[in-house]
């Protein structure tokens, strides 16, 4: 049974790197030197408790902004910080008049908070044709709004999210957020994706989501995806499931995006939300299973001499290096501890289920699920 499954493994391994090769190909890139179409723009900034990274973050839109060749406006919702952010933003307001601040309001019964944060913004841009999304704790690069925006145009495109560039510091993030862009550059055929309609075709990144804003009212807006955790897929499919299309894109030159700083941050990020990634316990519990077939066992029966396990542990590393170099993340001696990284990302889904039936999902404060 050993041999079957490293011969097993190391087949998923090789058809992953083949399905990686073949995505990086046809994966989508922000064009800088594009010029848009003039049209009306808002790009909207929920943000709650973030002092930190909130003055850094919004420097970046009124600079990305200020090339933007129509009328834009950068709306930020402060909702309910306590942290100091309220003055930063104040400050910020004052000092750049395409920035306005909005309070944000308690959140409603059936609504998890960003979801509610990210509805009251879209309802106050008004007449904006174009909606951009960012998290507080993005940077963007002067061209990412042109270069985004003409990407969702000339793609024709109603959603796309061009994925930031994950800067990871600690032992801890350079071992797990990698996985993210890897995770979907191995397993899921863009070319598919773009168009399908299949919820399990799907694949998005709220740090920077741009959407057209009448496909955005045709899905129902946040209003259709106000209880999911994972906001950002939940849209993507609703989109979908309104006749659009959408996709992720290489932002890797137009954002930058350090998630969280050291395992505790690490850790509680992502064990808010992994529960809700694989759609049920049975879900989680075959990915995790392939995942571990794929990309665990042919390394263990290399190490034990197994020639079929190093060519699947090799497919492997060569899958996580071809995403590195693409993507700016490091590739040695990172991409060798591939097999560590999926451990951990197993071990963190299982720490994720754990906790959700103890009922300590939280996150700044809040429940990160709406009860039922």
């Amino acid at each position: 049974m050993t041999g079957r499954a490293t011969l097993v493994g190391t087949g998923l391994a090789l058809a992953s790197l083949a399905l990686t090769v073949d995505n990086l190909r046809r994966l989508r890139v922000p064009d800088a030197a594009a010029v848009p179409t003039v049209e009306s723009l808002a790009v909207l900034l929920p943000v709650r408790d973030e002092a930190a990274v909130v003055e850094r973050c919004v420097r970046s839109l009124v600079a990305a902004a200020s090339r933007w060749p129509g009328p834009v406006r950068v709306l930020v919702l402060d909702d309910g910080s306590t942290d100091g952010t309220s003055e930063i933003l104040d400050a910020l307001a004052s000092e750049h008049a395409v920035v306005t601040v909005l309070s944000g309001s308690p959140t409603p019964s059936g609504w998890l908070g960003k979801p509610w944060a990210c509805h009251h913004l879209a309802a106050a841009a008004g007449g904006a044709s174009c909606l951009v999304f960012v998290d507080a704790d993005v940077v963007l690069a002067e061209a990412a709004l042109t270069s985004s925006v003409a990407l969702l145009r000339d793609a024709g495109l109603g959603l796309v999210c061009p994925y930031p560039r994950q800067v990871a510091g600690g032992a801890a993030e350079r071992l797990v957020q990698p996985l993210l862009q890897w995770s979907w550059l191995s397993t899921l055929p863009l070319g598919l994706a773009e168009s399908s309609p299949r919820p399990s075709l799907a694949a998005a990144n709220g740090q920077l989501l741009v959407v057209d804003a009448a496909v955005y009212a045709r899905a129902g807006g946040h209003a259709a995806v106000r209880g999911e955790v994972l906001e950002d897929m939940a849209l993507l499919r609703a989109v979908k499931g309104a006749g659009g299309r959408g996709v992720v894109a290489d932002g890797t030159d137009v954002a930058t995006c350090r998630m969280y700083d050291g395992w505790p941050a690490l850790r509680d990020g992502y064990t808010k939300s992994l529960w809700s990634a694989f759609g049920s316990p049975v879900g989680a519990a075959g990915a995790s299973s392939l995942l571990v077939l794929a990309h665990v066992v042919p390394a263990v029966a290399a190490l034990r001499g197994s020639r079929v396990g190093a060519v699947g542990y090799l497919a492997s590393v060569a899958s996580r290096l071809l995403v590195a170099r693409r993507v700016g993340g490091r590739v040695v001696p990172d991409c060798w501890a591939h097999p560590a990284s999926v451990l951990t990302l197993v071990g963190l889904t299982a720490d994720s289920f754990a906790r959700r039936r103890r009922g300590a999902l939280r996150w700044k404060g809040r429940a990160v699920e709406v009860a039922r």
